[in-house]
């Protein structure tokens, strides 16, 4: 069997040397399978986590219809971080920077070895925005696979998840009484394999995904391992082997159009902040030239138009229900750019062309939204150049003008004792550092385990929260601002800012200021690295760049 006619050369066949020829005998190859497309199956399975359980029963569904279709797969293994399990050590420290593992190990095996496309099957929060990192570094034709997410248990009747259970034992700490009994809430979260539920960091990426165009329409969020995600799985192999004979590369998708419908898709979910450096760092690695923090604040009129958990009360299997992103898509048709290229040949237009929304009560139209946007927003001032906000459903409920002293902390725990110890008051700004890119590093430090704190002493709407690292897409409360850059480490002004300074927040300017004048901060030492690093972490301390790049491991370019 050869390629199709009129298809363009396989680049593995350039290497088919006697070499790489006596090597693939061995595992089985034929001579006609020298010729036929060799597809990279990108698996993240891992026994440490449930969000991955599912993934080596995916990956044999996909290879068989590879096979099918005329193609090789050879699976590929890579690291699969997961917050709940491979953030025990190091503060934290090793969530983010697995997503720079992942995009580096696909280029170590796949390029490598010149294969003609790949197939990602993509999961926990991490894996997405690294296979997007490959796919757009390696250009060669790439396909993800969403995931899915965990079914949540019950008690008594009620749905129990994963963020019951977080925010439940934080909260017991500070004398809030969580809705069950946590160990009990801890037996029952979690019911099978998949993501986080709720419109966390990984179903926000999951509709990222399909919003860019590189993963099947309509299959954003979906059950894990449910027969839907089984069937789209075997749809995208089949896909894939015709995307390399068309040579549909993730280049001709990953445009700024693609970014503009991405970051719409967000903004109609109020979903994650992580998905800006992700979308940032994606950007970077297409080298298309993208600025994600300019586009957000150009799309800033974007409202909400469903409220899944945590920003309300929609659970997620309803979200997937109603339509999932491509209702949310379809929704903001006349907001998007129709014209973008997707992974299926056709453009995102033709994909949305006769789609009947099945749940309009839970994705609103433009014209009846849930809320006003952003829902996430861009901040920049003396305090910072640039800082994110979440903001939800803008209905009055948490402030968006703030001015007080700050209260500052040098790590998390430090805060968590000031709170429990009754000492953070109404009207403060809780400022937490040295949590970001270089100084966590890797934004280790949970970050998040604040805001739950805040929430539970009854602070949440009375005080403002001010970090340079990042934050639990599970979080949403009170007046945050994350991901302060210049971080402290690098000597930014959060590193120089002092108790007492008044800070300002404004998200009607998108401002965030400190009233400290520029001269006598520029006097002021800041921190420097305050948390050690060690192996790959110091690597990982040394290399990263700033969070205009996304955080990237890359130098500049030119």
């Amino acid at each position: 069997m050869t390629a199709s006619a009129g298809a363009p050369p396989l680049r593995s066949l350039a290497a088919n040397g006697p070499g790489r020829r006596a090597n693939w005998k061995a595992l089985g190859l034929s001579a006609e399978d020298m010729l036929k497309p060799k597809i990279a199956v990108v698996n993240s399975s891992s026994e440490l986590a449930i969000c991955y359980a599912h993934l080596d029963g995916i990956a044999r569904l996909v290879k068989d219809a590879i096979r099918a279709a005329g193609g090789v797969p050879f699976e590929v293994r890579t690291a699969a971080p997961s917050d709940f399990i491979t953030g025990a050590a190091k503060r934290g420290s090793y969530i983010l920077a697995g997503r720079d593992i992942i995009a580096n190990d696909i280029e170590v095996q796949v390029e490598a070895a010149l294969l003609d496309g790949m197939i990602c099957l993509t999961s926990c929060d991490k894996t997405p925005p690294g296979h997007l990192m490959a796919a757009a570094r390696l250009n060669i034709p790439t396909i993800l696979v969403i995931g899915g997410y965990q079914p949540a248990g019950e008690i008594d009747g009620e749905p129990v998840d994963v963020e019951d259970v977080w925010s439940g034992s934080v909260g017991e700490r500070f004398g809030a009484k969580p809705k069950f009994p946590v160990a009990d809430m801890a037996e029952n979260a979690i019911m099978g394999p998949g993501v986080c539920a709720g419109m966390a960091t990984a179903n926000t990426m999951h509709c990222v995904v399909e919003a860019l165009g590189m993963a099947l329409p309509g299959h954003a969020p979906v059950r894990a391992d449910s027969p839907k995600m089984r069937a789209n799985a075997e749809a995208a192999a089949r896909r894939i082997v015709e995307m390399v004979r068309e040579d549909l590369r993730p280049r001709q998708i990953l445009t700024e159009a693609a970014f503009r419908n991405a970051i719409a898709t967000v903004l109609g979910v109020s979903g994650s902040i992580n998905a800006i450096k992700h979308l940032q760092a994606t950007a970077i690695e297409a080298e298309n030239g993208v600025d994600v923090f300019a586009l957000w604040e150009e799309m800033a009129d974007v409202p909400v138009l469903s409220a899944v958990r945590p920003t309300g009360e929609v659970r997620i299997e309803g979200f997937e229900d109603a339509g999932g992103a491509m209702a949310v898509l379809k929704r903001l048709e006349s907001r998007i750019e129709p014209g973008a290229l997707t992974c299926t040949g056709k453009t995102l237009g033709e994909n949305l062309a006769g789609y009947v929304i099945p749940g309009p009560e839970i994705i609103r139209a433009l014209d009846d939204p849930i809320g006003p946007g952003p829902a996430i927003a861009i901040l920049s001032g003396s305090f910072a150049e640039t800082a994110v906000v979440r903001l939800g459903i803008r209905d009055g409920s948490r402030p968006e003008e703030f001015t007080g002293p700050a209260r500052v902390f040098e790590d998390v725990f430090a805060c968590m004792d000031a709170i429990a110890a009754g000492t953070i008051q109404p009207g403060d700004v809780v400022v937490a550092r040295n949590q970001g890119l270089k100084g966590g590093p890797a934004m280790g430090g949970s970050a998040s385990l604040v805001l739950f704190a805040l929430d539970a002493a009854g602070l949440a709407k009375t005080t403002a929260f001010v970090t340079d690292g990042q934050l639990s897409g599970l979080c949403l409360k009170g007046l945050t601002v994350a991901e302060v850059h210049p971080e402290a480490a690098t000597g930014g002004p959060i590193g120089k800012v002092r108790d007492g300074d008044t800070i300002t927040i404004s998200v009607a300017r998108r401002a965030i200021d400190i009233a400290v004048p520029a001269a006598e901060l520029a006097t002021r030492e800041a921190p420097g690295y305050v948390n050690a690093a060690t192996g790959y972490l110091a690597s990982f301390r040394q290399d990263v760049q700033p969070m205009n790049t996304g955080g990237v491991l890359l130098p500049a370019r030119d």
